[in-house]
């Protein structure tokens, strides 16, 4: 005699939100004894290599900016090492994070980072890339954090020569993916859809 199956049923889903700021940035909403340094610096006074300030704000499909949503980076030092103990090539400046998170200005939706130009890392088979920054983005309506790479207007051959820009299949989205930089300020806009939509990396 056949038995009765009692199949589980699927576990709704949640976004993440509408507080996700506030839980990832306890700082940003004055919650300053809990984590009062998550992210925010990662830079000192002995930090090796050129310093930058990266900013940005994050767009909807309908052109608004985000400005409940937070923004992790992680990047290479300025010898192109990454403080981390999966690191083999040499040991990364101490005085630098390689991590930072930024919750987005609640007013303007503006991100910033203080931080300094990466150096260049290798593939896995040996070829450099251009020097990047690489974001993870979350807001309420994403359920799962999106991953984008920020590349440097002013490294145009190297960029050319980059093995993730040139697997790209279509070329003209590459634009999404290249930081404006004019002097020590470099700009990126992330845009979630819509034309102008950023490449996301399934990492």
């Amino acid at each position: 005699m056949p038995q009765p199956l009692d199949r589980l049923k699927e576990t709704p889903s949640q976004t993440a939100g509408p507080f996700v700021h506030i839980g990832l940035v306890p700082s940003f909403a004055g919650l300053d004894g809990i984590y009062p340094d998550l992210g925010r610096s990662m830079v000192n006074e002995r930090t090796r290599g050129e310093r930058i300030t990266i900013t940005g704000r994050v767009f909807d499909g309908n052109g608004a900016p985000l400005r409940d949503c937070v923004v992790e980076i992680w990047q290479a030092d300025a010898d192109g090492l990454y403080p981390s103990p999966s690191e083999t090539r040499g040991a990364a400046d101490p005085n630098f994070t390689g991590w930072g998170r930024a919750a987005a200005d609640a007013e303007s939706g503006v991100y910033r980072f203080e931080t300094i130009k990466p150096g260049r890392v290798p593939y896995p088979d040996g070829r450099m890339q251009a020097p990047h920054v690489s974001l993870w983005i979350v807001a309420r309506g994403i359920n799962l954090g999106l991953n984008t790479r920020m590349y440097f207007s002013d490294e145009p051959d190297a960029n050319a020569a980059d093995p993730i820009l040139g697997r790209i299949e279509h070329k003209a989205r590459l634009a999404t993916l290249i930081g404006r930089r004019e002097g020590a300020a470099v700009t990126f806009d992330i845009h979630l859809q819509g034309p102008d939509e950023t490449v996301f990396f399934d990492i």
